[in-house]
Formats: C-alpha cells, sequence, structure tokens
C-alpha cells in the first residue's frame, strides 16, 4: 500500500475521482485540500478503488473527506480506521470528516455515527447580483455608498499583487484579534493565514479566480484594499473562497462580493463555505439569504 504525500502534481488525479460523484460540500475540492498543507501532512492512498485523503499532524491522523469512488467501499472504510487507529493513541479521535448527507445512511448501516459538524451556506448567484427586495436593502445600501464615495479600480488578481494580499489580511486579522480575545477564535486566525500562504502560493497551478480593489487616496494608491478569489465546485456551484477587505472602507465588502458574483454568470449557485462555528460570521452570511445550508457530517465509530 503506497502512501503519496500531496503535491500540486496530483490534481489530475483528484480531478478524476472528484468527478465520479456529485458533491455540494466545498471540502471536494482539490483547492480546498490543498491550501491545509501549511497545518497537516496530507497523504493519499488507493483503497478498493477509493481514493482516500489523510491528514496527519503530531496530534492525530483522520480523513478528511469521505473516500472518493463512484461508490464508497466498505473495506476501504474499515481499512481507514485501521490506519487511523495504529497512529492514533486514543483511537477515539480516529474520524472522517466532511461527510455528505447521501452518505450518512450507508455508513450508519455499517455501524458508525454520524454527528453534524458545519453547514456550508449556498446562495443563489442572481439574488447576489440582484439584491432585489427589503432583505437585501442594506446590502443595497452599502454597495451604492461605496461606488458614490470612492474612486476605485476592480480588477483581475495578478500574482504582483500577493504581498498586498498578505499585508491587508494581518491588519484585518489584527484587528480582528483585537475584537475577539478568544483562543480558538485566535488560532482560526493564524490557521487561515497559513492557508492564505498556501493559496496565493499555488495560485495559478490551482485554478484560482481572484479580484482585487484598489482605492484612489488608500496608502499608495495600489494599495490592495480588498480581495476575493475562489473556484468552480461543480458545474452548477462557484465557491468563494476568501474575502478580505479594510474594515475600515464602509460598503467595500458588499461592493467586492457583489461585482466579483455578477462575473459568475456561468454558475446557478455561490456556496459561501461555513460560518466556523462563529455566530457573527454566521449572521453575515444569513444576511445573504442562502436557499439552503448543506450538513457535514463527521463519522467516528460506534460506542460499544
Amino acid at each position: 500500500m503506497k502512501f503519496n504525500k500531496l503535491s500540486l502534481k496530483h490534481k489530475a488525479i483528484f480531478a478524476k475521482y472528484l468527478a465520479l460523484d456529485y458533491h455540494e460540500l466545498s471540502p471536494y475540492s482539490f483547492e480546498n485540500i490543498y491550501i491545509w498543507k501549511g497545518l497537516f501532512d496530507i497523504e493519499w492512498i488507493e483503497i478498493e478503488g477509493n481514493l482516500c485523503v489523510f491528514f496527519k499532524d503530531k496530534f492525530s491522523c483522520f480523513l478528511y473527506v469521505s473516500p472518493l469512488a463512484k461508490k464508497i467501499h466498505q473495506k476501504a472504510v474499515r481499512k481507514v480506521f485501521e490506519i487511523m487507529d495504529r497512529f492514533n493513541r486514543n483511537k477515539e479521535v480516529s474520524r472522517i470528516e466532511n461527510v455528505e448527507i447521501k452518505d450518512v445512511p450507508f455508513y450508519e448501516k455499517l455501524g458508525y455515527r454520524c454527528q453534524v459538524k458545519s453547514n456550508d451556506y449556498l446562495c443563489k448567484a442572481k439574488d447576489l447580483v440582484d439584491l432585489k427586495g427589503n432583505k437585501f436593502k442594506s446590502k443595497r445600501s452599502c454597495f451604492n455608498y461605496f461606488i458614490k464615495r470612492y474612486k476605485f479600480e476592480y480588477r483581475q488578481f495578478s500574482l504582483r499583487d500577493k504581498s498586498g494580499c498578505m499585508k491587508l489580511y494581518d491588519a484585518w486579522a489584527e484587528e480582528r484579534r483585537s475584537q475577539n480575545k478568544d483562543p480558538i477564535y485566535q488560532g482560526m486566525l493564524k490557521d487561515s493565514r497559513l492557508c492564505l500562504i498556501n493559496a496565493l502560493g499555488a495560485y495559478v497551478n490551482l485554478g484560482l479566480i481572484g479580484r482585487v480593489v484598489t482605492i484612489e487616496g488608500h496608502g499608495n494608491n495600489k494599495e490592495v484594499a480588498g480581495f476575493t478569489f475562489g473556484f468552480k465546485l461543480n458545474s452548477d456551484t462557484f465557491c468563494i473562497l476568501y474575502e478580505v477587505t479594510d474594515l475600515a472602507i464602509k460598503g467595500l465588502a458588499q461592493f467586492i462580493f457583489r461585482r466579483f458574483c455578477s462575473e459568475l454568470k456561468d454558475y446557478k449557485y455561490i456556496n459561501i463555505m461555513d460560518d466556523s462555528g462563529l455566530e457573527n460570521l454566521k449572521k453575515v452570511k444569513l444576511s445573504y439569504y442562502p436557499v439552503r445550508l448543506i450538513p457535514a457530517y463527521i463519522l467516528i465509530k460506534s460506542r460499544e
């Protein structure tokens, strides 16, 4: 059994396996798997025709997504738990994360337990572009405030923007840290930064799509005031992976989000990912009135 350390050259292999089934959760993408390389040792193997993606650190080993296949093989599931149990001193941390709801009955029939981990927020692209009706009144107001108040440039992300994006992220994160002293939240900001470094470092090879905003009078006029980027999740859905803006500029967040979505005309839906268990982030995502919450489950062994 050969373990393969994840690299960009494996993108085509992952694309083949991901295409065997229709996935709605954002973790089911090479892009969303690859960016975690800074935090985990990521290895994959093929078992019974299933591609299995292991995340390892000094504390534990777990499967990031369900085995990728046209049909998940029960022998593959048992084998991955054997592998995780050999690695984990505490076998209770052996688990499969980001299990899709369609696979829950299969796993429960095998005797495993599934519990809800989080939800991805799925919005209609047209709703995010049109912002029609009273429910989007505040979003329209912020958007209009920004375009009337500021002279800006909205353009395609360039690799020359990498340092500017990181500088903006650090300023944004510092302000967030000052407002929320919770150690878990602080750790999440640090993890997100490492993922951003990986995403920007492999931007071209990952095939990410991004945009930046610069504002006249902001910094040296070429300083990044906002950026956003994401990737194609499936034939109907685009996933917004990152959106960061200068928190002092009213309306910028609403502007860059709406403008970016307006360019995604080939997609019916926009997946704005999960809320990381943060109540404030949950409120922001719900304020865009998603048409559906897509649950992600954690799979663990049933207690005897």
